[in-house]
């Protein structure tokens, strides 16, 4: 508080204390003050406030500073004052008025007369006539024009008229600046150099064509792709020096294959599945095509499950592909006992709109005991997806969100036991009110279009309940349930979570939330859920442990602890 008072007093008195605390500015505020100090911090520390060499100093030093802003009627003056073995200079300011443009011309030549970049950095950063004049920015203006120039390719750009004239007397600034870009240079051959992938397969990447003009953007996006692919272990993209823009640069991209096998392992926890091990072992590249295998498996007491997973990239290798999948699955959970076997043809493409697609063909056989139902379902399903996300980077995001929307359809005209239609789907933000704080919601919902999910394995049946759904509940634990008492899954689903983040200290936080929703058939009973939580932004993701509580269940057993690591969405 009693900071603040002193800004106010100092704004309202016009005086500021410089680095130098035997300097004392007044009659200037604002950027002017700021601009003043910066020049007078450079000055040494004076040995003699008295001396006229140092107050000369001084003086000079202010006028440039305030001239740099426009400020060219300025008057100054220095005071010593002393008491007892004390001594301070005042700097006394009178800024008058500042000097503003009554011309202003600058003009772009050559192939980039007609650049819309060009006119619209001109339209957003050129001062207009009755602007204060303002040295910086005139300077930073010619120094976007050079850089602007090199990014598009104008090699040999420069500029031939550079003027900023000021008459003090009128108060009146002229600036005339002449940019002469040239002719712009453009991409020819592009030569890979050390790759196992075939040279058609890597030509597919390029996001430019021979005679392109030239972008130093496009070159980023080159690297990216060639990165994205997993190919490669090291990525080095370089052009031929500008000489004569008649000659295309040629572009060269020197690779260095990935490792043929890549083997990750890790231990995890999650109050869901208890203690779990993971093991993935990936093949980036089996042949000069650039098709790639990746297998994992997930051991935990309630859920083990082993994958595998063969990718064959069309035109565009990360967003463009077929996938082959297959997998084996076992659950001993709640009541539920399940053994699934999987096997899935994808494809996957990227649209223009942003949002990734993918249709694909399952083939689901699993034996199961649902409380005290039991059986084995061979369905077929095809099926149509679309998602999308998004995160602002880092551990914990400052702005995220994420789609998912999936169908899949069953019929015995094509083999399946049965014929229904499940759809499934899902989305989720986060945001932040300032840098301490943030909030976060998601969103589940699903729906089997038959008249009675008992007929299905418990793989497609929905459950409600644990970390990443009704936190207060254990994990699946909501459900309808049979005259027995035992969990039969559900033909419904819908949940909702509510949270709210404030960092407490660096990368810890603290959370509030509460979650609500069900899992049903044809009564809808709404099972609600509160607590409070820790986070922590590791460098492997959020870390989260929550002390929740189901509102809704029996008088002792409603507190659940749940923790978890990965990511929020």
């Amino acid at each position: 508080m009693w900071s603040r008072i002193l800004v106010l007093w100092l704004i309202c008195h016009s005086s500021l204390l410089l680095a130098h605390s035997q300097l004392e500015l007044k009659g200037a505020s604002g950027p002017l003050a700021e601009n003043i100090q910066v020049y007078l911090d450079r000055l040494p520390d004076p040995s003699n406030l008295g001396s006229r060499r140092f107050q000369n100093q001084v003086l000079q030093e202010v006028k440039t500073a305030a001239r740099a802003m426009g400020y060219y009627r300025i008057e100054v003056s220095t005071e010593l004052q002393e008491k007892g073995k004390k001594s301070r200079l005042l700097i006394q300011v009178k800024p008058g008025e500042a000097a503003r443009y009554k011309e202003v011309q600058v003009t772009v030549r050559g192939e980039a007369k007609n650049d819309a970049d060009f006119a619209a950095l001109i339209k957003q950063h050129a001062p207009k006539v009755n602007h204060r004049v303002h040295h910086g920015r005139y300077e930073e203006l010619k120094k976007q024009l050079t850089s602007l120039a090199i990014r598009k390719g104008y090699f040999q750009a420069r500029l031939t008229q550079q003027e900023l004239a000021v008459a003090p007397g009128l108060g009146q600034g002229f600036l005339r600046l002449t940019f002469d870009s040239g002719q712009r240079f453009s991409f020819g051959d592009v030569q890979f150099s050390g790759s196992q992938i075939r040279t058609e397969r890597l030509q597919a990447l390029l996001p430019f064509r021979l005679g392109d003009p030239y972008l130093a953007s496009s070159l980023g996006e080159l690297h990216q792709k060639l990165a994205e692919s997993g190919w490669f272990s090291s990525i080095e993209v370089d052009v031929d020096d500008p000489k004569d823009p008649a000659q295309p640069l040629q572009v060269r991209v020197a690779l260095s294959p990935q490792i043929r096998n890549t083997v990750e392992t890790g231990v995890g926890y999650s109050t869901d599945l208890g203690p779990r091990l993971k093991l993935n072992w990936n093949k980036p590249w089996l042949n000069d095509k650039g098709h790639s295998l990746s297998s994992k498996m997930s051991l935990s007491g309630p859920e083990q499950s082993i994958e595998a997973g063969y990718k064959l990239p069309q035109q565009n290798v990360s967003d463009d592909y077929y996938l082959v999948s297959t997998g084996i699955k076992n659950t001993n959970l709640e009541d539920t006992n399940s053994a699934e076997y999987n096997l899935a043809l994808e494809r996957h493409w990227l649209l223009d709109n942003g949002w990734y697609r993918v249709a694909s063909v399952r083939w689901l056989y699993e034996d199961y005991t649902q409380g005290s139902d039991s059986g084995s379902a061979n369905l077929i399903m095809p099926g149509l997806g679309f998602n999308r996300a998004y995160d602002s980077g880092g551990s914990m995001p400052e702005q995220a969100y994420r789609y998912l929307v999936n169908a899949e359809l069953s019929d015995p005209t094509w083999g399946s036991d049965e014929r229904f239609v499940r759809l499934r789907a899902r989305a989720g933000w986060i945001g932040s009110f300032s840098d301490d704080q943030r909030w976060l919601v998601k969103l589940d919902a699903g729906t089997i279009l038959m008249k009675s999910a008992t007929a299905l394995p418990p793989s497609l049946r929905f459950f409600a309940g644990g970390d990443n759904s009704i936190r207060g509940y254990s994990y699946k634990s909501i459900s309808p349930v049979a005259e027995d008492g035992t969990l039969t899954g559900a033909r419904y689903l819908a949940t909702a979570a509510l949270e709210y983040q404030h960092r407490v200290s660096g990368n810890w936080w603290l959370a509030s939330f509460f979650d609500a929703g069900s899992a049903w058939n044809d009564q809808r009973n709404l099972y609600r859920g509160a607590g409070f939580g820790v986070r922590w932004a590791s460098p492997v993701g959020p870390v989260r442990l929550d002390f929740a509580w189901g509102l809704d269940l029996p008088t002792g057993r409603e507190f659940q602890l749940h923790f978890a690591l990965g990511p929020e969405l």
